[in-house]
């Protein structure tokens, strides 16, 4: 089995762009590397767009079966099942409903890509029948599920990973390892961005439900609403019934990396602003939003997204900028970053030329994110510990969360720094939590 080395090894490689998409796996699959009780076995949940992708990408694992497909669109469902059967040889087996795909007990872990509103109830269900989950971002819908999965994971003793590449991706950890060790100081100040320039989704119409889509599994744990369409397979994101808008959509990722480079937790204070200016149409989220959160120990940062607007900052269309008391740390959101002193003169630049398309929302780069998998499974193994750990994740899942409740309430949250809960605040409680469909209540 590879070695702790053989993966810095490999990531080094990776950072230096020496690996192709097409040896990327293949580095890992050499003779004898694996014994039959290495393989992971894999089932996916939500396969239309990310979640085709997963599939494909776990498929080429070294020692690794893409079992089961489930997806409640039939034609979607069809649509992955072939495209693995081609890459691999082997025909997955395919359902409808994750409930009867999780009876099956020759499988280790669930990959979750379906849309917000089932990621926590899909990822505990998975947990009580024995898998390990990886969930893509965000984690949960609201912050009490973010605190239920936690708690599930303990509960279970299964391995949770959330889709944070980054964790990953290996110039980001060196970034941060130098944020850490005081190359630009005491950092006291990040600034994230995400910005696109997505079209008007219109006005939808309430319409039959295709034949091929079972809406009643697609909709499963949140409370009945009628089809429309203007909402599958993707504009749900800007529906707060089932969607978490821009900030966690992508906000998510630049807001996990500065966390993470401010070595912070919980904020203590958290304001919003923006709305929905780019069209007038069904969209509910904000198109264009800033999130200032306060921390302890004088640290803050900010987010801004702009999903109708793609005007670039620093250069690129997403990404974090740390700012410290000796110089700053750019940072655009692929797998490079400049080191700049406290005169502006630059000082060091990491360059990865890793193909990467930051606008590409399915697979802005199929390297780094295989090995954030990668490492998935080799923590299955028992080789690694996993890059991206659920309670991180709720962490970074929580700072969105917070700022589009503090958007909605029109006010500044004030919070607790020891887990995040908003005090004396009972119109923001109620989005902390949400209510469920009959039969799908959540239950760790």
């Amino acid at each position: 089995m590879p070695t702790r080395r053989d993966f810095v090894k490999q990531t080094a490689l990776i950072g230096a762009g020496a690996l192709t998409s097409t040896n990327l796996y293949a580095y890992y699959d050499t003779p004898g590397g694996y014994s039959a009780n290495d393989k992971v076995v894999v089932g996916i949940m939500g396969t239309n767009s990310r979640g085709a992708f997963l599939a494909k990408t776990f498929a080429k694992l070294p020692n690794v079966e893409v079992g089961y497909i489930c997806d409640p669109d039939a034609t979607v469902l069809a649509r992955t099942v072939a495209e693995i059967e081609k890459l691999t040889g082997k025909k997955p087996q395919g359902f409808s409903d994750i409930r009867r795909m999780l009876q099956r007990k020759d499988f280790d872990a669930l990959a979750i890509a379906a849309p917000d509103h089932w990621h926590t109830p899909a990822a505990i269900l998975g947990l009580q029948a024995g898998k390990h989950v990886y969930v893509e971002k965000p984690c949960s819908h609201n912050p009490h599920e973010g605190e239920m999965l936690v708690e599930a994971s303990t509960k279970y003793k299964k391995l949770v990973q959330m889709g944070s590449q980054r964790r990953t991706f290996t110039n980001v950890r060196d970034m941060i390892a130098k944020l850490h060790g005081g190359a630009i100081g005491r950092v006291y100040f990040a600034r994230a961005w995400y910005v696109n320039n997505r079209k008007s989704i219109g006005k939808g119409k309430v319409i039959p439900v295709p034949s091929t889509l079972d809406f009643d599994l697609w909709q499963g744990p949140a409370p009945r609403r009628e089809y429309r369409d203007n909402l599958v397979h993707y504009n749900w994101h800007w529906f707060w019934h089932w969607g978490t808008g821009e900030a966690l959509n992508n906000g998510t990722h630049e807001l996990d990396v500065a966390r993470w480079g401010l070595s912070v937790d919980y904020p203590v204070q958290v304001v919003s602003a923006g709305g929905r200016f780019g069209f007038t149409d069904d969209w509910e989220t904000p198109d264009t939003q800033t999130i200032t959160f306060n921390f302890p120990n004088n640290t803050a940062c900010t987010w801004e997204g702009r999903s109708c607007n793609g005007y670039p900052s620093e250069g690129s269309g997403r990404g974090v900028v740390f700012y410290g008391d000796n110089g700053t740390i750019v940072y655009p959101g692929s797998n490079s970053y400049k080191v700049y002193d406290s005169a502006n003169k630059l000082v060091s630049e990491v360059k990865d030329n890793t193909p990467y398309d930051p606008g590409n929302p399915v697979s802005p780069t199929e390297q780094l994110d295989g090995l954030h998998l990668l490492n998935f499974c080799q923590a299955i193994r028992g080789v690694e510990t996993i890059n991206a750990p659920i309670l991180e994740g709720h962490k970074s899942t929580l700072l969105p969360q917070l700022g589009n409740i503090a958007y909605r309430v029109g006010r500044t949250l004030h919070c607790d720094p020891t887990n995040g809960h908003i005090l004396n605040d009972k119109e923001a409680l109620k989005f902390w939590s949400r209510e469920y469909a009959k039969g799908w209540n959540v239950v760790v």
